[in-house]
């Protein structure tokens, strides 16, 4: 069973082995199917369920070690794997402090069971129909950006539902991909990230009784269950793209020895170290934050993670655009791999939040306001 203390000897395995290929898979919008079923075989999916329940008992902060190594060899694996990887780790932290999350991880535990979430789309509002129905709900919706779809399990997701007494409300809950009603938009063709297979799932009529739902929240107001799903998620997600910058980064050194003799590249390079410097620490200060999924929920913590991401993305992205600059012209031919690591880079501006609704948000908490609604 993978544990905490062999995930690092792990992918310096499988690494490899995932990098053949990538090209291709890039250039095909091809699934990483195989790679899941060769983390499946070594339990990475439930790598971080406690032992006591069954699973790896990896921390949070191995867990991020791993996706950033794990970038460096295929980072369409290493995204769509923290996708599965923030929900555990929700169900981790909730189910430590007397929360909905164990049956989940149980059902993990079980089979491997590959988690699949809509909930960084979804924000406030959600999306799709909701209509009750006889011990339950009939839900109706289409959500995209499902990174891991073809492979998954479970869809953990959200629909906006009327209540005739509470008014507007968002459901939350797990649905089963063997449900009737829900199939695959096979719609991921994509500037970067193309092998994630992050397709649109659609739900028609899908039935889900009123024992899954596990969250009702107002809807279009922020509620303390972001306070986990942010804090653990965004050092996992942004994980890979440090990952991402990294590669970028020794592929430009790699280039830069051939063109020695051009008196800017010392300094094309010294801009590089400080880009690349910058996005590893805030990464490395978003998982110190995470204390292993042993911190106090909070605004100011979830402010101060959404901060470091911004400052991430933003220097992820500069390291990717510099080490182009740092690689010349052989830089823009596909087959160095920089020019793939340069798309693949720009996902990290979309994960949530985007900088200018991150600046809004750590506003209003230093306001003490609500950080999404405009009204007390």
């Amino acid at each position: 069973m993978t544990s905490s203390l062999d995930l690092q000897a792990l992918v310096d395995v499988l690494g490899p082995r995932f990098a053949e290929g990538a090209a291709e898979r890039d250039a095909g919008d091809v699934f990483v199917a195989g790679h899941y079923d060769v983390l499946k075989q070594h339990k990475v999916f439930s790598a971080l369920v406690p032992t006591e329940l069954g699973g790896g008992g990896a921390r949070h902060g191995d867990m991020c070690a791993f996706l950033r190594r794990l970038a460096h060899f295929c980072p369409s694996t290493a995204l769509a794997l923290s996708m599965h990887q923030h929900l555990v780790a929700a169900a981790v932290y909730n189910d430590r402090n007397d929360r909905p999350g164990r049956a989940l991880l149980g059902r993990v535990v079980a089979d491997e069971v590959v988690l699949v979430s809509t909930g960084a789309n979804d924000w406030m509002e959600s999306n799709g129909t909701v209509e009750r129905a006889e011990g339950g709900f009939r839900v109706s919706a289409r959500k995209p950006f499902c990174s891991g779809a073809p492979a998954g399990g479970i869809l953990v997701t959200s629909a906006p539902f009327e209540d005739p007494a509470e008014g507007w409300q968002v459901l939350h809950f797990p649905v089963p991909f063997s449900a009737p009603g829900i199939s695959l938009a096979d719609d991921w063709h994509t500037l970067g990230m193309r092998a994630t297979g992050s397709q649109t799932v659609i739900l028609d009529g899908v039935f889900v009784p009123d024992a899954a739902i596990v969250l009702r929240r107002p809807r279009g107001r922020f509620h303390p269950a972001w306070n986990v799903i942010l804090t653990v998620a965004m050092p996992l997600i942004m994980s890979v793209y440090v990952g991402v910058a990294e590669a970028a980064a020794r592929i430009a050194g790699e280039q830069a020895k051939r063109r020695q003799g051009d008196p800017t590249v010392p300094y094309l390079l010294g801009e590089l170290g400080n880009h690349l410097t910058m996005a590893q620490l805030a990464w490395d200060d978003m998982v110190r934050l995470a204390r292993d999924l042993d911190f106090a929920m909070s605004l100011d913590l979830t402010s101060a993670i959404l901060t470091r991401k911004t400052i991430a993305a933003e220097h992820i992205l500069a390291t990717a655009e510099k080490a182009l600059e740092v690689a010349g012209g052989a830089g823009f031919y596909r087959g160095i791999g920089l020019e793939r690591l340069l798309r693949d880079a720009q996902g990290a501006r979309f994960h949530p939040l985007s900088a200018k609704h991150q600046h809004r948000f750590t506003g209003r908490v230093a306001l003490g306001l609500d950080p999404i609604a405009d009204t007390a």
